[in-house]
């Protein structure tokens, strides 16, 4: 089995031009994977492996605490080596070929809570500056549009139309969208738009959003601190970024009974499926509630 094994490493050196950090994980994962079948039957090699052989070592990982991310990669390994082995003509079939990498665990997006993000916009008080003015207005936009980052920083003045009360975007992929937006952002803005004179290098940037240092468009640094600063002082969660401002407009939205296909436009996904997740998190945080209110829960 060494030999094999050994072979196998010198393959992934010598003709795939592997670094060791690369090989080191493949060769743990197939000595352990080594041990397991031995513990089975001393007399086993990797030529009597079959799928349940393997399926069973899945298991006993899991078993063991390793998550299905920890999981795959080690599965990954012992797919390429039987791949190997395949081509070489050391076995007759490949077992590992139909074994299924074990599904990861949906991760529910991180949110802001409606009540605290109330209290950020409606109770603490801003720096009466420039920059003051502007950062209210990035984490604003951000919890009443639900664009992302990356959008927010590419608007131009020309992209907010405050009569229609509309905001032109450009997501992914040059795609744009417009985005409607409610009475506060636009007074919000009818009294952020005239401070950019002020800041604005002459002849220079045209962006809605600009650093009040250099008078040039604000960079996705200063819109991330801009959204930890102010959401520091509401929430004590470890994850806070402009993105969380993004889940939670979009948890509000259906909170509020928003139906999910509205959400997808407005959020501009392309799949359904993607705006589903917060269809989850909406769904937990009743849970939540049900289990703290419910006398019998």
């Amino acid at each position: 089995m060494d030999t094999w094994l050994e072979d196998f490493v010198a393959y992934l050196r010598y003709e795939r031009n592997y670094s060791e950090n690369t090989i080191k994980p493949y060769h743990d994962s197939l000595e352990a994977f080594g041990l397991f079948i031995k513990s089975l039957d001393s007399d086993l090699d990797w030529r009597h492996v079959t799928s349940d052989v393997i399926r069973d070592w899945i298991v006993c990982l899991m078993d063991r605490g390793i998550t299905p991310s920890g999981v795959c990669p080690r599965l990954s390994a012992v797919k390429s080596f039987y791949r190997f082995l395949l081509r070489r003509g050391l076995v007759e079939t490949d077992p590992a070929h139909m074994v299924q990498t074990p599904r990861k665990a949906k991760v529910l997006p991180y949110f802001v809570k409606e009540k605290d993000m109330n209290r950020l916009l409606d109770d603490v008080r801003f720096p009466d500056t420039y920059e003051g003015r502007r950062n209210r207005l990035i984490v604003m936009m951000l919890y009443s549009t639900g664009i992302r980052a990356s959008e927010l920083t590419g608007i131009d003045v020309d992209d907010v139309n405050l009569e229609n009360c509309t905001i032109k975007v450009t997501g992914k992929r040059r795609k744009q969208r417009v985005i409607p937006f409610g009475d506060e952002l636009k007074q919000t803005l009818e009294g952020y738009i005239p401070l950019l004179g002020s800041v604005r290098k002459s002849g220079g940037e045209k962006a809605l959003f600009l650093s009040s240092r250099t008078g040039r468009r604000v960079s996705y640094g200063m819109v991330r601190l801009a959204v930890r600063g102010a959401l520091m002082l509401v929430t004590t969660q470890k994850k806070i970024s402009p993105h969380v401002l993004r889940h939670s407009f979009a948890t509000s939205m259906l909170n509020n009974d928003a139906d999910l296909q509205s959400v997808k436009e407005l959020l501009g996904h392309e799949k359904l499926s993607t705006t589903s997740i917060y269809v989850h998190t909406s769904f937990e945080e009743l849970k939540k509630m049900y289990n703290q209110a419910h006398p019998r829960a």
